[in-house]
């Protein structure tokens, strides 16, 4: 009955081997009878344009493989195409019509062309499309720009300098008035924790600070260059320094046209303890913008929003976009900041400084909030640079395709390799 019992088994294993044998011979034919006809490897739509957008950036789930692609319209039109380690495919598209329905096929390349590249610049890692740079993000502190700045607001996790498509610097670091403010960089403000009240926002009160905890990972690509970091913000109020919030940073930076730079920053917040962190009602916190020193003073910032406010009329208003501009070295420069529409208390309220080149969409104005342990917050921008001015009509289709992306439809796709092994 055993010797019955073990051949069984036997046959059973031999069974599953063949099984496994036979599939990856099928697959392996299929590759090299796709490899013969240059079958596709993936074929999509992209739809939904309701209004002409001359940048759409795509993005949809596959399960090619990480990598770099070509993806080709009936039009003959060919872009690269970009695929994560989480099977996510992001490509650029220009100059999209109205209810127009592209169609497209992906093939490998033979050669990949890392047009969008992050290097390490000793603390910061510099982010360049093409030969151009586009921004730098500080993972360490670095040494500080004047002796006389006092160590307690010695500061990473920010991005400065960032570049417009011709060079131009348009964030400042340390500025003497504000020495908190660091070109891109995140913080709140009036807070309570367990009790407390650190302020992670102005570092000169001791109460509270914002530090890098581990910069994660670094890629470049033919579409996009980017980084994954880790954050936390301290209490520093008590006579043990409590970490009360982590923090994640997901940032890209696209290899798109010189008209402009386009960079998006994705935050996700999660209490990092059992209590939460309650946010109170305030007019300035969370992610802000400094801008060029030479943009200080009342008249030479030029601000205005999607919602059409000026610097006069702007600040507490909502609007889903603003542009803050003005002259450096004698030419004209600007960002504008997009506010993603599934960001908390979208679209969201803005502190416009009234003299000072300071920027921030701010949800605390319209009340408290609180991040609780089972209940992480994502905050969404994208940071638009370009020299002169851009038209607001531009602007707005731009902030379209940020809050609704061409829909994506999966016609034909074959199958990947790590996909079929892992049956």
């Amino acid at each position: 009955m055993y010797d019955s019992m073990f051949q069984t088994r036997i046959f059973e294993h031999m069974k599953i081997l063949w099984n496994h044998f036979a599939r990856m011979v099928i697959f392996v034919i299929i590759l090299l009878f796709a490899a013969c006809v240059d079958s596709p490897l993936l074929i999509f739509e992209t739809t939904g344009a309701k209004r002409p957008r001359p940048l759409a950036i795509v993005t949809f789930e596959t399960s090619l493989e990480v990598g770099n692609y070509t993806a080709r319209n009936q039009m003959g039109i060919s872009v690269p195409l970009q695929v994560d380690q989480d099977g996510k495919a992001m490509m650029l598209v220009m100059n999209v019509s109205p209810e127009v329905v592209l169609q497209w096929t992906v093939r490998s390349i033979d050669e990949e062309v890392l047009t969008a590249t992050s290097q390490q610049v000793e603390n910061r890692i510099l982010f360049r499309v093409d030969d151009r740079e586009v921004a730098a993000y500080h993972f360490s502190k670095g040494q500080m720009p004047h002796t006389d700045i006092p160590e307690i607001y010695h500061r990473d996790g920010y991005l400065h300098p960032v570049w417009t498509p011709g060079g131009q610097i348009i964030t400042d670091d340390y500025p003497q008035d504000h020495v908190h403010h660091h070109g891109i960089w995140a913080a709140w403000t009036k807070t309570i924790f367990q009790g407390r009240n650190p302020d992670f926002w102005n570092m000169g009160q001791g109460t509270g600070r914002v530090e890098v905890r581990s910069l994660d990972s670094v890629w470049s690509g033919s579409v996009y260059a980017g980084i994954q970091s880790s954050h936390r913000y301290v209490d520093m109020v008590g006579e043990e320094e409590i970490t009360a919030l982590h923090e994640s940073w997901h940032m890209n930076v696209y290899s798109n046209s010189t008209e402009f730079n386009i960079l998006d920053l994705v935050l996700v917040q999660t209490a990092a303890t059992d209590s939460a962190l309650i946010l109170s009602e305030h007019r300035y916190g969370g992610v802000g913008f400094r801008g060029h020193r030479d943009w200080n003073g009342k008249v030479s910032t030029e601000f205005f929003t999607s919602e059409g406010h000026t610097r006069e009329s702007g600040h507490a208003t909502r609007a889903r976009w603003c542009h803050i501009g003005g002259l450096i070295d004698g030419e004209y420069a600007g960002i504008a900041v997009l506010g993603h529409p599934d960001n908390h208390e979208a679209p969201q309220p803005m502190r416009i400084h009234p003299t000072e080149p300071f920027f921030n969409f701010a949800p605390s104005q319209v009340g408290s909030f609180t991040i609780t342990p089972d209940k992480p917050f994502v905050w969404k921008y994208r940071f638009v640079t370009y020299d002169g001015y851009l038209d607001r009509d531009l602007l707005d289709a731009l902030w379209e395709d940020y809050a609704n992306p061409l829909d994506v439809q999966i016609l034909h796709e074959l199958p990947s390799l790590n996909l079929f092994l892992s049956i």
